[in-house]
């Protein structure tokens, strides 16, 4: 599969795979800082950005082989990698795998989510995909202001309002023309589930980060990708949403530099804590009160675009 990419810096080569929606400019934040010590190389996946959709299903599975693909085409079998979200899930799958990436960071990876957070994401997402689309005509304005981004983004971002207002727009825009975005939402909340890794597989260093505030993907879900990445260390995110470049850039850039860097991080700095002891997210009602909040919001400031006051 020929993906498209960016490359910038020098040094070990370092994968960056986004979430469903996304594309290679949802690591705008953080994307300099490791290309000053990393030759640093940002896909677009399959169906997403400027990569086209792939002939058959799209799923983790498929995702991975094209990843694969990629790597072994570039001769980059073996490279440092992180991922986001879905890309999350699907750099632990690649580890499982074996053979195909080195050290690896998971932030916030969906897909360990059981009974009744299968319908709350799946049910949430698809809502947030389709009032993005149709408020595409006014998603500059509405990403462009800090209240806009704090009615568009709760269920993404501890800080919705300081999140960069281009990134905000970047991410609004590949996630309302990501012509893999419905079958590849409905393949993560229904699909085949991940696969356990057994212990003692996995070599490499392996971290899964998770924001405490996680709206999408519930910090509890943790304890079952542990379980089934038993080789993982898991690291917390204080005030943190589901996208730890988003909310919490710089300590992003420094833990993926110092793992993928082989570097001994202290057992102070990873997690012990309970996964209980999370922020509570929003409740499902009030992510759905907010996306309607914006979708009045959004049609009242389309309309009064079409039907200026003469």
């Amino acid at each position: 599969m020929n993906l498209h990419f960016v490359r910038r810096g020098t040094g070990r080569p370092l994968l960056l795979v986004h979430g469903l929606g996304g594309s290679w400019r949802s690591w705008n934040s953080l994307i300099d800082t490791l290309a000053a010590e990393r030759d640093v190389i940002a896909v677009d996946l399959p169906g997403h950005g400027q990569t086209p959709p792939l002939s058959g299903i799209h799923s983790i599975g498929t995702l991975a082989d094209a990843v694969t693909d990629f790597l072994t085409r570039h001769e980059l079998l073996g490279i440092d990698a992180v991922g986001s979200s879905m890309g999350a899930r699907l750099v632990l799958e690649l580890a499982r795998r074996g053979g195909v990436l080195g050290a690896v960071v998971s932030l916030d990876p969906g897909g360990f989510w059981q009974g009744w957070q299968i319908p709350v994401f799946y049910h949430s997402v698809s809502l947030s995909g389709k009032l993005v689309t149709a408020l595409q005509p006014v998603m500059p304005a509405l990403a462009g202001s800090a209240v806009g981004r704090t009615v568009l983004l709760p269920q993404f971002s501890a800080r919705p309002w300081a999140v960069d207002a281009q990134l905000a727009r970047d991410e609004m825009y590949s996630f309302a023309h990501s012509p893999a975005f419905d079958e590849l939402l409905d393949q993560l909340a229904h699909g085949e589930v991940q696969r356990p890794a057994a212990q003692g597989s996995i070599t490499e260093p392996l971290v899964i980060g998770w924001g405490r505030q996680d709206r999408v993907c519930l910090p509890s879900q943790s304890r079952l990708a542990l379980e089934k990445f038993p080789d993982a260390r898991l690291y917390w995110f204080e005030h943190c949403g589901h996208f730890p470049q988003w909310d919490q850039p710089a300590e992003a850039a420094r833990l993926i530099l110092a793992v993928t860097n082989r570097e001994a991080i202290p057992e102070a700095s990873m997690a012990r804590a309970n996964p209980a002891k999370a922020t509570p997210g929003l409740r499902p009602a009030a992510i759905v009160g907010a996306s309607l909040a914006l979708l009045a919001g959004g049609l009242w400031l389309w309309l009064g675009r079409r039907n200026p006051q003469r």
